[in-house]
């Protein structure tokens, strides 16, 4: 059985730009170190039906499985510097949502 990609979902509010750019810095080489890839992120989105429970950023990045997500999660050096994230924003949601089998 292959490994079944996800893709991370964050809704953050920016509140001290300066601290979330630390953060920024540091986000790439230790999403790339667990084979992460950054999909892209959007100040302006847009809901086109229902209550929608989104404000500020949402981030999407993608991990070419579930097991190296939680790792790049559950890192020390990631944790630290996510401390700069805490400290920057308020986090709404970071969710794991599952990509789609292999049809092969």
């Amino acid at each position: 059985m292959s490994e079944v990609a996800v893709f991370m979902i964050a809704n953050l509010v920016i509140e001290n730009e300066s601290e979330y750019r630390k953060y920024e810095k540091g986000f790439f080489p230790i999403l790339k170190k667990f084979g992460g890839e950054f999909v892209t992120f959007d100040d302006g989105h847009e809901n086109f039906e229902g209550e929608s429970p989104l404000e500020g950023r949402i981030i999407i990045f993608k991990f070419p499985s579930e097991e190296l997500a939680k790792e790049w999660y559950n890192d020390d050096a990631y944790q630290a510097l996510s401390e700069f994230r805490r400290a920057g924003t308020t986090l709404k949601n970071l969710t794991m949502v599952h990509g789609l089998p292999s049809r092969l």
